[in-house]
């Protein structure tokens, strides 16, 4: 069961280290989804073309030069990788990774997309949860503002009680004498 897990999360850090965030989407990018479905690039790209009326902007669109040029700076690619990219890529958002499924209809692509649409469910999770802190963070700090004079008052106290010597006071109680 162990290593069964190991894989899932091994298959599911590989998906989410080939999301790029590009127009400000959160997007896959053909090459990347080609070797996830076991498919050529190129075989990928035609059947796209074919069926380009499954893809509106909204869940695919192409790379402008500009964009292209930026990511493969960017990118942490090897100069053989760097080499075979000679087109701009398409990028999938979430909803063209599924339509994408469909249209190839093979039991890796829908395999794959299942694992892909819950990288993407986790990520959008993930980032609902920092959201709540950020605003329990933004209303602390206003909390704290309103208090930053408490505060510097129990420092001021706590610093006289430090620097003062304590004078030797009788101790109160049962006293025995020898």
């Amino acid at each position: 069961m162990a290593k069964q897990e190991l894989q899932v999360l091994v298959t599911e850090q590989k998906i989410l280290n080939r999301i790029y965030v590009v127009r400000g989407e959160k997007v896959m990018l053909d090459r990347d989804l080609a070797e996830l479905y076991g498919v050529e690039t190129k075989r990928l790209k035609e059947t796209v073309k074919r069926n380009i009326n499954r893809f509106p902007k909204d869940f695919m669109f192409e790379m402008t030069p500009n964009e292209f040029k930026k990511w493969r700076e960017y990118a942490t690619l090897s100069e053989a990788d760097k080499q075979g990219l000679r087109y701009a890529p398409f990028c999938f958002t979430e909803q063209g990774v599924t339509m994408l499924s469909c249209i190839l209809n093979s039991n890796t692509a829908i395999d794959v997309n299942l694992r892909i649409v819950r990288v993407f469910v986790k990520m959008r999770e993930y980032a609902l949860t920092h959201k709540e802190i950020l605003l329990q963070l933004v209303k602390l700090e206003k909390e704290v503002k309103g208090n930053s004079k408490d505060i510097e008052n129990i420092f001021a106290v706590l610093k006289e009680l430090i620097e003062k010597p304590t004078t030797v006071r009788s101790r109160i109680g049962f006293k025995h004498y020898d």
